[in-house]
């Protein structure tokens, strides 16, 4: 898993509360199977319009914000289904951090297993990294120091289970973390059954 330490990059804002993981990738498209070129249809039905052209009034259309890898969202964004192909879309089109009040709890956890930092804020907090991104500047997101900064603006901090906070900086999938903390075990356990058990081995 590629690992997260720090992303410098302007962020967009979607403020509208709610948005749920088929507006982020609509169900339609889950017949793909592959995580690369997914990003192509991240907020599909907003991006665009019916013809297929792109909506100019949608936030990414927009620049500076066409390649930005910071969004701030609504409330409880990433509700509704439990689809993870929701971050695949959001990771192969370049977005690393997601910045909201809160989550659905599946794609909370889902960001973690595809290297996409999701960030809690308190109201105030995030009211004011709104107001940090509405400038166009570019922000940094400071995993090691647990800060968000931005030019003329007082860092924010935000909060992260140490946990998952090691796993992103080092670039550990759930696998990896447990042969970090078990490997002895488990290859104690191994040679003891290949002794016990030979005929699973032969």
């Amino acid at each position: 898993m590629e690992k997260f330490t720090t992303v410098t990059s302007p962020a967009v804002t979607l403020p509208d509360s709610n948005i749920d993981t088929d507006l982020i990738f609509p169900g339609r498209f889950l017949i793909l199977t592959i995580r690369q070129g997914v990003g192509r249809y991240l907020f599909h039905d907003l991006r665009f319009l019916p013809d297929g052209s792109e909506n100019p009034t949608f936030p990414l259309n927009i620049p500076p914000f066409r390649d930005a890898k910071i969004l701030v969202a609504g409330d409880n964004f990433g509700c509704g289904s439990s689809r993870e192909n929701a971050v695949w879309t959001l990771k192969d089109y370049g977005i690393r951090v997601v910045i909201s009040t809160g989550f659905g709890e599946i794609f909370f956890s889902n960001c973690f297993k595809n290297s996409v930092l999701p960030i809690v804020l308190d109201p105030a907090r995030h009211a004011l990294v709104q107001r940090m991104a509405a400038t166009g500047a570019p922000l940094t997101v400071d995993l090691e120091n647990l800060r968000i900064e931005a030019p003329n603006f007082t860092p924010v901090p935000f909060e992260l289970d140490a946990f998952r906070r090691e796993a992103l900086l080092n670039g550990w999938d759930e696998i990896t973390r447990i042969l970090q903390n078990d490997d002895p075990d488990i290859s104690a356990y191994e040679a003891r059954q290949r002794g016990q058990m030979s005929w699973l081995y032969a």
